[in-house]
């Protein structure tokens, strides 16, 4: 099941995305091709899956925002029993 992404701010500098995630869903494989914040808006785990093939459980926290590099390259997996959501902010 693929999760559901909604652009709420898309122009020269950023991309503002809200992602959902019902249970099971996920993003599918991708590469980033800017640096992004993910901001999540509850507490939860997303189960990561890297191009590799190695995988790690992500432990994120209502409001605790991180930062990654662009070029990341995963697939992003709800690894709850409920739906899940965050916003990503991509810097242009």
């Amino acid at each position: 099941m693929r999760a559901k992404s909604n652009v709420t701010v898309d122009n020269q500098r950023t991309r503002v995305t809200e992602w959902i995630f019902e249970i099971g869903g996920e993003t599918g494989k991708h590469v980033h091709e800017y640096d992004y914040i993910i901001v999540p808006m509850m507490d939860g785990e997303l189960k990561i899956i890297n191009e590799d093939g190695s995988t790690e459980v992500s432990k994120l926290v209502k409001g605790d925002s991180y930062f990654r590099n662009k070029g990341v390259n995963h697939n992003v997996k709800n690894n709850n029993d409920f739906l899940y959501s965050f916003i990503e902010v991509e810097i242009k």
